[in-house]
Formats: C-alpha cells, sequence, structure tokens
C-alpha cells in the first residue's frame, strides 16, 4: 500500500540492523589483530575470504596488502562510486580490559580503522543484497598504511588505482568520539590540515660546561630557532588562516658539565593552503638557517612534505548531508569546523569529487590514546551511511 511504503533509507537501515551482530563480531575481529602500516597481511586475507563468501570479487597486492573489491548493480545504469577503509594499526599499547582486546603486543586500532573496514565490509554486504535495486558499479577499497608516511593513498593511485578502476566520484567515513552515537558530521571545502615533519640538526662544537666561550652551544641554538619559528604563524601567516607550527622533540646529549656537539629538534607544520605550504617551508628553512649561522654553527633542515590538505567537493558534500538526513534524521547531523589533523583520503579529492565524514561513536578516549573503544552500536550508522550514500550518487 502507498502510505506503508519502506523508503530505501528505512530499508538500508533495517538491513544494517539486521547485519548488526554480524559486523560487530568482524570489528573484534579485526581489533584483536591489529597489523603495522603495509604489513596488514591476516587482515588483507580476511576480508577477501569474508568477501568472497559473498561472492564479491577481489584483487589483492594492491600497495601489497591492500585489496579492491567490485559490486556492480543489476539495473542499467553506468555511474560508478568509491567507498574506502583504511587498515592499519598504531604502535600503542591498548589500555582497555575487553575480550576483542589486542592480541599483538605494542600495538592497536586506536584510530578506529578496524571500525572503518567493519563498517565498508557491512555497506558491502547491503549493496549485494540490493544489488536488483540499482545499476552502476561500487568500488570497495580497503587500503594499508594511511598512518605511515608515504601513506597507502598515494601508492595505490601510483599503481594505477583510478586507471584500472575508475570511479565518478568517491567516499570515506572516520570515527569521531566527540560526536555522539549513530550521528554524522560533514565539512563541505577545506577540512583537514596538510602536515609536514621537521627534523632539524643543530650542530655546534661541543666543549666543558664551565667554558662556554671555547664552544658553540646547539642547545643555546636551538631555544633561539623555537623561539624563533613562532614568527612563522604569528608574523608570517595571514591571520585568517588557520596554522600550527608545534617543536615536539629536543634531545641533546650534553650533560651538567658537557655541551654537546649538537642538538636534535623534530617538529610538525599543518595548515590548509599549499601555496603558504611551500612559503612557510622557505620562512622554517631561512629562520634554522640564520640563526644558527648567526651564532656560530649550522642547521640542517629535512622537511619531510606529508598528506596535502583535505579537500571535501562542495556540490558532493552537500548531496551528502541532505542522504545523511534522510537517513539519520535532522538532528543527528551536524556541520564540522576545521580539524588540523592529517589523512591521506585527501590523495583521492585530487584526483575526483570526494567527501570525507564522520561517524559519531561516543564518548570516552579519544582517538590515538590507549583506552579507545566505541559505541559498538555507532557500527548500524557507519554500515548503513557508506551505502547509503552510494547509492544516492548512483541515483537510486
Amino acid at each position: 500500500m502507498e502510505g506503508t511504503q519502506v523508503t530505501l533509507a528505512q530499508e538500508i537501515h533495517n538491513l544494517a540492523a539486521a547485519y548488526f551482530e554480524e559486523i560487530r563480531q568482524v570489528r573484534r575481529e579485526l581489533h584483536a589483530h591489529p597489523e603495522p602500516s603495509f604489513e596488514e597481511e591476516w587482515t588483507s586475507g580476511y576480508l577477501a575470504g569474508l568477501l568472497e563468501k559473498e561472492g564479491i570479487r577481489c584483487e589483492r597486492g594492491w600497495a601489497k596488502t591492500g585489496l579492491v573489491a567490485t559490486i556492480v548493480g543489476n539495473k542499467e545504469g553506468h555511474g560508478r562510486v568509491g567507498l574506502r577503509a583504511d587498515m592499519d594499526a598504531l604502535p600503542i599499547h591498548e589500555g582497555n580490559e575487553v575480550p576483542y582486546r589486542s592480541g599483538r603486543e605494542g600495538w592497536m586500532h586506536a584510530c578506529g580503522h578496524d571500525v572503518h573496514m567493519a563498517c565498508l565490509l557491512g555497506a558491502a554486504l547491503l549493496l549485494h543484497d540490493t544489488r536488483a535495486q540499482w545499476g552502476g558499479e561500487v568500488k570497495l577499497v580497503f587500503q594499508p598504511g594511511e598512518e605511515l608516511l608515504p601513506g597507502g593513498a598515494q601508492q595505490m593511485l601510483a599503481q594505477g588505482l583510478l586507471e584500472k578502476h575508475p570511479v565518478d566520484a568517491m567516499f570515506a567515513l572516520h570515527v569521531m568520539p566527540e560526536l555522539p552515537v549513530g550521528s554524522l558530521g560533514f565539512r563541505a571545502g577545506r577540512y583537514m590540515a596538510a602536515c609536514d615533519e621537521l627534523h632539524l640538526e643543530v650542530v655546534g662544537r661541543g666543549g666543558h660546561g664551565a667554558l662556554p666561550h671555547l664552544a658553540v652551544d646547539p642547545i643555546l641554538i636551538g631555544a633561539h630557532i623555537v623561539v624563533g619559528l613562532q614568527q612563522v604563524v604569528s608574523r608570517k601567516a595571514w591571520p585568517l588562516l588557520p596554522t600550527v607550527l608545534s617543536i615536539g622533540h629536543f634531545e641533546a646529549l650534553g650533560a651538567t658539565n658537557v655541551i654537546p656537539g649538537r642538538a636534535l629538534l623534530k617538529g610538525t607544520l599543518r595548515t590548509y593552503d599549499e601555496d603558504w605550504r611551500s612559503q612557510a617551508h622557505r620562512e622554517i628553512e631561512g629562520i634554522c638557517r640564520g640563526t644558527a649561522e648567526m651564532m656560530g654553527g649550522h642547521c640542517k633542515i629535512d622537511i619531510v612534505k606529508g598528506y596535502p590538505s583535505l579537500y571535501n567537493d562542495p556540490a558532493l558534500t552537500g548531496m551528502a548531508l541532505a542522504r545523511a538526513r534522510e537517513l539519520v534524521g535532522p538532528g543527528q547531523v551536524v556541520e564540522l569546523d576545521l580539524r588540523p589533523t592529517g589523512e591521506d583520503f585527501a590523495y583521492y579529492g585530487q584526483r575526483v569529487p570526494s567527501c570525507f565524514f564522520r561517524l559519531g561513536t561516543g564518548g570516552g578516549a579519544s582517538v590515538h590514546h590507549p583506552e579507545f573503544d566505541i559505541d559498538e552500536t555507532a557500527l548500524v550508522t557507519g554500515m548503513a551511511a557508506m551505502a547509503y550514500e552510494a547509492l544516492g550518487f548512483l541515483g537510486r
């Protein structure tokens, strides 16, 4: 009857709820078996086995451990959309005492990649079950190495991912414990920062702490460099363009009466504009070299360029936000603030219109914390959202 017709959003949500227990067990199995970046052999085999059991064809060996699966709709249609999940864990000792606690000492899925994979697998099941109702292709990209430069996204793209598996748009989700469980967050345009690593070696001349006039103190030089680098943000950056420059490591192995010969500094630069990013690199190099030379030493500088700024295509994100409201209700969808963390999904956004959105997983410890965990009911929303966004883009 017309008045009781089930909408696509309701159908997808109901299917996701039916798969909850199965996907929760998948997430727990993945959580118990964390693997380092580009070493996700067990993870890849486990996921491929689950997909192939459902008749979903897979290709393994992308960037060593990544895999790509394809689901084709049975109706006429030519649209192509990609859904991506990252696979690697972090070198963190898990602090949770749960049945699915990490079984690998010193490694943990502390950034929610187990959740991302489980949600993508759940979305695959939903799309596979409903394939008679839609046309086109969905590419499921299980990507290794998001946590380690140069990142799995860049390597899969360099290997020809989008040439062999072309798509018209890509989506990915990421856990966000700051959002209520089951909610979804979006931001059009600039969202996450470009992130670069700074590695500095300040070289002076060691000597006796009681005879500093005979030495060139790299600790003092390094201290001046740390202070001087604050100019990059406070005096060189456009005030309306967010920029973060932090030095998090300062090592100089002298003693109470020993001035060492060198000091090592490490830090990070984060910003959202590629032109300013390049200028900031030049400013950093000038301050470091100039300060060291002025004080009688010299500074070796290595700026490791990391992931680019993540940009969500405004048109695609606007449509995705509207579909999310259909799926979970307007009150469960929020617009996000800028976030200065980095994400290699940004590389896909340089090639095709893309949308990276957030899944609320409830309160508790933040990501990258030894006690990070989720309210697992968020898995229902996560797998439903990925499937519904793909179907919406394909016009179903």
